[in-house]
């Protein structure tokens, strides 16, 4: 069956609930149909460059996944990870992610954005791929985002990365050597050795 080119637009964009506009012009769509697109608004503006349905499924990760299609290379991380994965009481106005330490970071977005730089191993390890609204999100395991707590207590709050920690041995999330192997990686070992101490005392 034909689509018209707005069909075909409509119909991605029920897939996958986010589009970057050049994804859309890699499928044969101008910049300017998809501005005029927009002002009749057949589809809505949720960031730069970011485009969906206005009668698009939401959900409580929204942000996280306009987030990721801003910033491909990001990874959720930290206190955006711990809410990801239902670890923390804590509820971040802003959304974590993870980036090489030379990556391109965008200047302007309305999207809250807290950026912090990894590298090597810090930066790959523990990366899951999770599927959100239709989008490809990359969110650190739950044994990697504990230990990356600890390494950013400063920025975090040690209450924060304890009550992680907590709660993800309670429930089971992740073992002792998943969470040892992560600390070595993170070159928090030190500082996280008298809490697992204290777990499994």
């Amino acid at each position: 069956m034909y689509l018209t080119k707005t069909e075909h637009i409509v119909q991605a964009l029920r897939k996958r609930s986010i589009a970057r506009s050049r994804e859309i012009e890699a499928m044969g769509i101008s910049r300017e149909y998809l501005r005029k697109l927009h002002e009749q608004g057949i589809v809505q503006r949720v960031g730069y460059g970011l485009y969906t349905l206005p009668d698009g499924e939401l959900t409580e990760h929204r942000t996280i996944v306009e987030a990721c299609k801003r910033i491909p290379h990001g990874v959720v991380c930290l206190l955006s990870a711990l809410r990801f994965h239902d670890l923390t009481t804590q509820l971040p106005f802003e959304i974590w992610l993870a980036i090489d330490r030379k990556a391109w970071r965008p200047r302007e977005s309305n999207i809250p954005l807290r950026i912090v730089r990894f590298s090597g191993p810090a930066l790959e390890a523990g990366v899951e791929e999770h599927k959100i609204e239709g989008v490809r999100v990359r969110v650190y395991n739950v044994a990697k985002t504990v230990a990356d707590c600890f390494k950013y207590r400063n920025k975090i709050g040690l209450d924060v990365a304890m009550e992680a920690l907590r709660e993800g041995w309670r429930e089971r999330r992740f073992t002792m050597d998943e969470l040892w192997r992560y600390g070595k990686i993170c070159r928090v070992t030190n500082v996280m050795r008298p809490y697992l101490e204290m777990l499994v005392a």
